[in-house]
């Protein structure tokens, strides 16, 4: 069906022409002066239009302050960000450290208690054979003390518990934060790296030190940037903070437990850490604040905290008496193993290995005690001898230095020896070992710091009284057995003339003189120490061999 269109005027039509000759045509229609209409129409609309100045500063100037407007705008939204955030990331630094010390047990402190019984298990102590790995039967009399400390009774002081190895330390404060059931306790365990304590001084606090800020994703400095001390220092005044808070609705302190403090290094930082945690804690302890407990084995502890400290409080563990031990050892063998021992042998017992916690622990577990016992002294004589035995006259110089230490400690492991001679016989049954002041102690050694090494090796005890003994009973029948043996006099001495002459090669200095033929000859001339005195001359001339 074909359609009629009109055209204008100004249309032309033209036959198309092709190649291909088919029946099919085609019209081109051209509209004339097309190009030249629409630019006419363009003018006569350009001309009805009114005309804009072009030169005005109204609209530059409100240009500029929608640009300002709009980046004032971003940048308050921003700031308030910002700024909300930061509010919110130190109140919840707060709310976690105070979660921290709330009801219940961190990581640190489950992994201390995993080998102790259930809180629930604690008051029926009727079934003895569910306590694997405990010394609980064991009566203690420093474990009322402890507990005061550890539930706030025991108000404005710092505390200092000392003693040796095994002797139950850490078991009474576990023991006493099962009973509270952790409140407003947290415990960590000292590292000689700085680094190390920072990260477990965080675990226990529930502290990040700001390495969780979401600002270092903008590549801001945050305060993080800085070395361990002060990111412990940081952490304390956070700590601080919480303690603070909580005083308000619980009147009680907050207790910080340092475990084993006598590992931190005798260097700069070890000493600036000591000081540091020291100062804290005689702030918090004249507020009422906080608690600090150190523990320690060394006696190096005490002489560190002690000669600036005003409210610490030192309590010694020693080992637990006789008549407790024995009666305690002979119920534990009559409930588990319904065993009725016999006096003598709860005798033999106590003498070989005395009232060390850990050592009647391992003997009342064990089927025969008496090779229990046996194996506990024989194992104290190797560690003594492998840390302490003497060469003899056939040393090498190179041995020198680790000889001095050993030569030191059996001699005053002799003189211990030479003190419980005098002792009354019911105190030598007691089991109380012989002992002397540490001043005579390194005055017999010669030297002031060996003692430390020998504390630190568990072969001789420091208390805090400066006394100077054994570190255990089975010690001390190392040392009585040792300086009992045939010849050990002999050895002894022979080493410490070796020592002596290998001492006496070092300060002698050998001169060699040359050029003395045909009557050549050096003098000397050495002035004397007087003021005013004569100088003395001496010549060296070389001498005929017929003279």
């Amino acid at each position: 069906m074909a359609r009629r269109y009109l055209l204008s005027k100004q249309w032309r039509a033209y036959e198309a022409t092709s190649r291909v000759h088919t029946r099919t045509r085609f019209i081109v229609v051209e509209q004339q002066g097309s190009n030249s209409g629409s630019s006419h129409g363009k003018e006569r609309h350009e001309k009805n239009e009114p005309e804009e100045p072009s030169h005005g500063w109204k609209p530059t100037f409100w240009r500029v302050i929608e640009g300002s407007a709009t980046a004032f705008g971003s940048i308050a939204v921003l700031g308030l960000a910002g700024y909300s955030y930061h509010a919110y990331y130190k109140d919840l630094v707060l709310r976690k450290m105070d979660n921290a010390f709330g009801v219940g047990f961190s990581t640190p402190e489950l992994t201390a208690l995993g080998r102790h019984v259930a809180p629930h298990k604690l008051h029926a102590l009727d079934d003895f054979t569910g306590l694997e790995g405990e010394n609980e039967w064991i009566p203690r009399a420093e474990q009322e003390h402890i507990d005061g400390i550890i539930d706030g009774s025991i108000r404005g002081q710092y505390h200092l518990i000392t003693g040796e190895k095994g002797t139950g330390k850490s078991s009474m404060i576990l023991k006493a934060m099962r009973r509270v059931n952790g409140s407003g306790i947290a415990m960590l365990e000292a590292h000689s790296d700085l680094e190390v304590f920072r990260l477990r001084l965080g675990k226990a606090l529930d502290f990040e030190f700001h390495e969780d800020y979401i600002g270092s994703l903008f590549s801001f400095k945050g305060p993080r940037d800085s070395t361990a001390i002060l990111d412990i220092e940081r952490a304390f005044n956070k700590m601080e903070k919480v303690a603070l808070m909580r005083q308000r609705h619980i009147r009680k302190p907050l207790v910080l437990i340092i475990n084993r403090v006598h590992v931190l290094r005798d260097d700069d930082d070890g000493r600036e850490l000591l000081e540091l945690i020291q100062q804290r804690a005689e702030m918090w302890a004249a507020s009422r604040l906080v608690t600090v407990v150190f523990t320690s084995d060394d006696h190096s502890t005490t002489e560190h905290l002690k000669w600036q400290a005003t409210r610490i409080s030192v309590t010694d563990v020693r080992d637990v008496p006789r008549e407790p031990a024995l009666e305690a050892l002979k119920g534990f063998r009559q409930k588990v193993f319904k065993e009725d021992v016999s006096s003598d042998l709860l005798d033999q017992v106590y003498k070989m290995v005395g009232g060390r916690v850990r050592f009647l622990d391992h003997v009342a577990r064990s089927k025969d005690m008496l090779a229990t016992c046996k194996f506990i002294c024989d194992r104290e004589k190797r560690w003594l001898l492998g840390q302490c035995w003497i060469l003899g006259g056939d040393m090498d110089p190179d041995a020198e230095d680790q000889q001095d230490h050993a030569t030191t400690a059996f001699l005053l492991a002799k003189a211990l020896i030479e003190k419980e001679k005098g002792m009354k016989q019911e105190d030598v049954l007691a089991g109380k070992l012989p002992e002397m002041p540490l001043h005579e102690a390194r005055q017999l050694m010669t030297r002031a710091d060996f003692i430390q090494k020998h504390d630190h090796f568990n072969i001789f005890s420091i208390d805090s009284n400066s006394m100077v003994r054994a570190d255990s009973v089975p010690m001390h029948n190392a040392f009585r057995e040792i300086c009992s043996q045939e010849g050990f006099d002999e050895l002894l001495e022979a080493t410490l003339e070796r020592l002596d002459e290998l001492e006496g090669l070092q300060r002698t200095r050998e001169i060699v003189m040359k050029d003395l033929a045909n009557e050549g000859q050096f003098q000397a001339m050495i002035r004397q120490a007087k003021a005013g005195g004569d100088p003395l001359t001496v010549t060296v001339k070389a001498v005929s061999t017929k003279e």
